[in-house]
């Protein structure tokens, strides 16, 4: 009789829960995290069920996302193997564990927030009721969600690109967790938020490629080396991403060297000396252990013992992360009297602007911050990259991307960010900055073309970063959206659709909302000057003619938004404008107004720099094609010429005999 084989998922996830477990108990006691609460308590067994749940939860998610990238991106496939189909079956079982524990978590959560306990009979109804009111449930709720769609696709989902985009949508189930716990309640909120997404980024990336590797180990063979060391390279990127947010997570919480040697202190001490040890195993990882596969890459044993140690270390950094959501912090989660500016917006008060605030005034928002360095010094090093191996990139382009990220930080971090959030003439500053005025810098400086020229080429038919770009440029979804025309339509529209709609008030008074605005200013208008004047590889460019055609019959439609915003008589987004209530700002409706001349006046200098652009690569494209004929004609001696007159004498001795 056969055996039945044992689930290669089985082992790994079972050693890395238990470790979670193995420290989430203690630290739990150590810091109150299961005490009873103070108004209503829903029993132990729920108190200890919420980080146990959250743990198990985490754990499952991100080698659910680790399994699906090993899938998409790192693993080679070849004729006699099915790893791919193999690492895809498990991530359909590794979210399922994730539903279930999800959806656990939901149920204790809601029971501990309304201190019923699980057997009363007005649970259910209340859980029905109120989940989606209430933002810890309804996070909760789209995670469990979105572990299901896996779940359930991941079972016939075999192709390549359907793995990789299943694979994203469970790293956004794992992300939306970021807006719960003491991230969405601190007083540092925006900051706590983008720390806490980066810090869970990091440790999907982690945590799950290294779990996905464990299982997939012995399906490798000879191919182990090449996916350890590719994994080598996110893991690096990911310990750097954890730490720094961690550390930026634990001054917000901690506040000063004295919150160490509170309870709260010591399980971020001890998480601290997890992740430290993390880094000098993966620094092993990389130093040794890459190069000794190198050799022999069917050698697994020195890899299976690095990596299980590896593992175990990081369910008892999950388990520590678990308590550490649940327990009270040193600085209290909000201020006794936020005020209505800063309980709306999540930013202070700034106050009158003057004339040397819109240069001298910055509130740094890191995550921005982080993005703009992160684009510099990416484009930098391709450019290093390729001046070491002799070819030339234009120092005019690395000076148009620099002040491009520049201009953007000062859109999001300088004045137009700061009275961004209670002025709409400042919103509407900012929004022009970055939808209109930094994309005609970025566009030019063709990174696109920079990162294909610099990344390597993968020779194994897997999906590295130029592969994926590749497969972007030329997809069908890129293919529609970069016609001039859906290009521009959606441009406008969207515009409109946003003031018009709840979604400016969202914008306003969400965090998550703010962040979803700014990826849309800059993606449309990136995406509307790119298809104009773009010199990146991708879709085939429509004729000069054309695109000045569709760029003047946008500027009509941005004007007239313009205009109809300066004229209006009723205020967007009332409630929020009504409520924040400014003592020292101008009349809410007065200000609209001037927001509506900014967007006329301040869209207009775009425009027609756009045109002149246009006009120029017109002329020098028909330069460059006159050119061309020039020289075909020195070649072939005007041939084409002599075959047109032939056609044309040809043709007129014809009529001559019909005549």
């Amino acid at each position: 009789m056969a055996v039945p084989q044992r689930n290669p998922l089985v082992q790994p996830l079972s050693a890395v829960v238990g470790a979670a477990l193995l420290a989430l108990v203690p630290a739990a006691l150590l810091t109150g995290a299961v005490a009873p609460l103070a108004l209503a308590d829903a029993g132990p067994f729920v108190r200890w069920m919420v980080p146990v749940t959250d743990a198990v939860a985490v754990l499952a998610s991100v080698t659910t996302v680790g399994l699906l990238g090993l899938a998409a991106f790192l693993v080679p496939e070849r004729a006699s193997t099915d790893r791919r189909g193999e690492a895809v079956r498990l991530a359909a079982t590794s979210a399922t564990i994730w539903f279930v524990a999800a959806v656990l978590e939901l149920v204790v959560t809601f029971a501990d927030l309304a201190g019923t306990p699980l057997t009363a009979p007005e649970l259910l109804g209340q859980l029905v009721s109120f989940t989606w009111s209430l933002e810890t449930t309804r996070v909760l709720l789209l995670s469990a969600l979105a572990a299901l769609v896996v779940a359930v696709a991941a079972r016939v989902s075999r192709r390549r690109a359907p793995i990789a985009w299943l694979g994203l949508v469970a790293f956004v189930g794992v992300l939306v967790k970021s807006l719960t716990g003491h991230a969405a309640g601190s007083a540092s909120h925006e900051d706590a938020v983008n720390g806490l997404a980066v810090h869970l980024l990091g440790v999907v990336v982690w945590v799950g490629g290294l779990v996905a590797l464990v299982v997939m180990r012995s399906r490798l063979g000879r191919d182990l080396g090449a996916t350890v060391a590719r994994y080598s390279t996110l893991a690096l990127w990911s310990f750097v991403a954890v730490a720094a947010s961690g550390t930026l997570q634990a001054w917000i919480r901690i506040g000063s060297p004295a919150g160490l040697l509170t309870a709260y202190g010591g399980v971020v001490l001890a998480k601290t000396v997890a992740l430290v040890a993390l880094g000098v195993i993966g620094w092993r990882h990389r130093r040794n252990l890459v190069e000794r596969l190198a050799t022999d890459p069917s050698d697994g044993r020195a890899f299976a013992r690095l990596a299980t140690a590896e593992v175990l270390l990081m369910g008892v950094a999950t388990g520590l992360a678990a308590v550490l959501a649940r327990s009270l912090p040193p600085v209290p989660d909000a201020l006794p009297d936020p005020g209505i500016v800063l309980n709306l917006t999540g930013s202070p008060d700034p106050g009158p602007i003057s004339g040397a605030d819109w240069f001298l005034t910055w509130r740094m928002d890191w995550l921005f911050v982080a993005v703009a360095v992160l684009a510099v010094g990416l484009y930098v090093a391709g450019v290093v990259r390729l001046r070491r191996r002799g070819d030339a990139w234009p120092v005019l382009r690395v000076v148009l991307w620099v002040l491009g990220w520049a201009l953007f930080v000062w859109a999001t971090c300088g004045a137009p960010g700061i009275w961004g959030r209670v002025l709409f003439s400042a919103h509407m500053v900012m929004h022009m900055a970055v939808a209109m005025i930094v994309p005609l810098f970025l566009v030019p400086a063709a990174p696109v073309t920079l990162a294909l020229r610099a990344l390597p080429t993968r020779r194994d038919k897997t999906w590295g970063p130029r592969e994926l770009l590749l497969q972007v440029v030329h997809s069908r979804a890129l293919r529609v959206l970069a016609n001039p025309v859906v290009a521009a339509a959606f441009f406008f529209f969207s515009l409109a659709a946003f003031y018009y709609t709840g979604l400016f008030d969202l914008a306003l008074t969400t965090h998550t909302g703010h962040l979803l605005m700014m990826a849309h200013f800059l993606l449309t208008g990136y995406l509307f000057v790119w298809v104009m004047i773009g010199i990146d590889p991708g879709v085939p460019r429509w004729s000069p003619l054309m695109l000045l055609v569709i760029l003047f019959a946008t500027v009509s439609f941005h004007a007239f938004f313009g205009v109809a915003l300066t004229g209006s008589t009723s205020l967007l987004a009332p409630d929020f404008f009504t409520a924040i209530n400014l003592p020292w700002g101008p009349d809410p409706l007065a200000d609209q107004h001037t927001a509506g001349e900014i967007a006329w006046g301040i869209g207009e200098a775009p425009t027609l720099t756009l045109a002149v652009i246009v006009a120029v690569q017109w002329f020098r494209s028909e330069a460059r094609e006159t050119a061309r004929l020039d020289r075909k004609a020195d070649r072939d001696g005007d041939a084409d010429l002599a075959a047109y007159n032939a056609r044309l004498e040809q043709l007129r001795e014809e009529a001559e005999r019909l005549g």
